[in-house]
């Protein structure tokens, strides 16, 4: 019996970790489709925590870093021994979890009424949105290449090529969107990468319920 619930808590924590991204990505779509004045080519998704109904992004993001580092946890119980893959993990779910607590500021015309380009002045909560979430992106970067590079000497090529793609497409999308420029190249690449960033995580949970993830 104690076998049994050792056994079975990890994959029950490994299929909460995995609802994350799924949550993330369908909420997030939702929203940007519903939402008035938003769009994606112009605006992050951050920005949607503004205006009525803002609370649902914000508390989204918190729950889904939480889910995250619920996964990371669990993957750790599973077998995962490596101290980077596991604490970038669980860094990462941390920075969204907290960028979710501290709401980006309204910026070119989202929510409606909010004076085109981006604000003059940045607010304490915008600037710790923004610090949260690039100190969560860089832990997932480093969690996907060192992953890479073990998939890679355990001979499991293909997840090792995908957790090496996720990583540096995830690189480039923060590069682009740390550049500032905001166009509409940089904001839809940024959103594929994060994107991508989930689909690799939510795959890796649920690899991880039948095969080990060292």
């Amino acid at each position: 019996m104690t076998t049994t619930t050792q056994q079975s808590a990890p994959t029950s924590l490994l299929i909460a970790g995995a609802l994350a991204g799924p949550l993330y990505v369908g909420i997030g779509t939702i929203e940007a489709i519903v939402r008035d004045g938003f769009d994606i080519r112009r605006h992050s998704l951050s920005i949607l925590a503004n205006g009525t109904g803002g609370w649902v992004h914000s508390t989204m993001m918190v729950v889904t870093g939480l889910l995250t580092v619920v996964g990371a946890f669990a993957l750790r119980r599973a077998g995962l021994r490596s101290r980077w893959a596991f604490g970038g993990l669980a860094v990462y779910g941390a920075g969204v979890a907290a960028a979710g607590l501290m709401r980006a500021d309204p910026m070119d015309g989202f929510p409606i009424g909010t004076p085109p380009g981006v604000p003059e002045t940045v607010s304490w909560h915008s600037f710790g949105h923004i610090i949260a979430g690039m100190i969560g992106f860089i832990g997932l970067i480093i969690a996907c290449l060192v992953l890479a590079r073990r998939f890679g000497r355990e001979g499991n090529t293909r997840w090792s090529r995908f957790s090496l793609i996720t990583g540096v497409v995830y690189f480039l999308g923060l590069v682009g969107i740390g550049s500032g420029s905001g166009t509409a190249v940089v904001n839809l690449g940024f959103s594929v990468a994060v994107i991508l960033g989930w689909v690799w995580l939510t795959l890796l949970l649920l690899h991880a319920r039948t095969e080990e993830v060292r």
